[in-house]
């Protein structure tokens, strides 16, 4: 299996969102005495499956990133907690409705909620984790929020949407993939960041760099996921590497082996991904032509790109433990592959 090479860090530590989880550990708590709280509904079924995928494992990074993004532009109030709930509700709800569309058997560890209890109650119970979403906007009472917010949301569904379009299809250029992967995932990251500027009344250029390192972060942290969709191990990674393969999804790794292969690599993506005529050993295949080509490398060197444009948009505020701990959660998303 195709192996992506750890940076140079010698002793370095490596890491770790500890430091922003330390700092913004009470609020995050607060949070999750929300999320629960907002799950209640008098139909059993709702709070039983959105507390399975809620409490199974995820880190919490997007509304940890709205609760960081209030305290470093200096924000004392409490509308971070619920506005980082909401923004936890987004995403517990699209991925509800992504395992739907993938069919996916697994998530963070786990069986995914859809192979519990059936497509149809997890695409209804993850509308209902929208509704308590907008519901908490509302709640918020701020219009530039709530634009904000559902702008995220739509985006994130015309990303999915376009997903599909681009599915089976080894003609997918890297600008379209991009496109994709800067709707569903990296538009909440950057929305989930510039709440937390806008709550706190800053200036135009610092909501617009939070929204720039919210953006940036997520793209860099889907480029780590799709590499190690074939370069990860199930166990670490939560959910079946070789996935992406086996649905014909195109990502990076993918068009740069097409693009970087002679005529008889290409006949085997268009069998495999495009026809979905799979065989024994065709993901060994494909790992060895990613191999080959350095595609989960590359993929990784653009991960860092976008890493560096996060980190760069954190320059206008002033250095302190959040300001390196928001940091170090870039250089966590990328050293995942390692």
């Amino acid at each position: 299996m195709a192996v992506i090479v750890a940076l140079d860090r010698g002793a370095e530590r490596k890491p770790s969102l500890e430091p922003l989880v330390a700092l913004v550990r009470d609020d995050l708590d607060r949070v999750n005495v929300e999320i629960v709280k907002r799950m209640e509904s008098r139909v059993p079924l709702i709070p039983q499956l959105a507390g399975h995928i809620i409490a199974s494992g995820g880190k919490r990074l997007r509304p940890m990133l709205t609760l960081a993004a209030a305290r470093l532009c200096g924000y004392r109030g409490s509308r971070q907690v619920l506005l980082a709930a909401c923004v936890e509700f987004i995403h517990t709800a699209t991925l509800l409705h992504d395992d739907v569309v993938d069919m996916s058997e697994l998530r963070r560890g786990k069986k995914t909620a859809n192979t519990v209890w059936g497509n149809e109650a997890s695409v209804l119970v993850g509308d209902f984790l929208f509704t308590r979403s907008f519901q908490l906007m509302v709640e918020d009472g701020s219009l530039e929020v709530l634009r904000i917010l559902c702008n995220a949301s739509a985006v994130i569904a015309e990303g999915e949407v376009q997903q599909l379009t681009t599915s089976n299809d080894t003609a997918t250029s890297e600008d379209a993939y991009l496109e994709v992967i800067a709707a569903k995932t990296a538009a909440l990251f950057a929305a989930a960041c510039r709440v937390g500027a806008v709550i706190a009344d800053r200036p135009k250029a610092e909501c617009d760099a939070l929204e720039s390192y919210g953006r940036n972060l997520g793209i860099a942290f889907q480029l780590v996921d799709d590499a190690l969709d074939y370069a990860g191990r199930s166990a670490s990674f939560g959910k079946n590497v070789g996935d992406d393969f086996k649905e014909g999804k195109i990502t990076l790794p993918v068009i740069l082996a097409f693009r970087r292969g002679d005529a008889k690599e290409r006949a085997f993506w268009k069998r495999t991904l495009e026809r979905r005529q799979q065989e024994e050993g065709d993901l060994e295949q494909a790992l060895a032509l990613m191999e080959r080509h350095g595609t989960l490398r590359a993929t990784i060197e653009r991960a860092r790109h976008y890493g560096a444009m996060a980190r760069d948009a954190l320059g206008l505020f002033p250095d302190g433990e959040l300001k390196s701990a928001m940091i170090e959660a870039i250089d966590f998303s990328i050293d995942r592959a390692h």
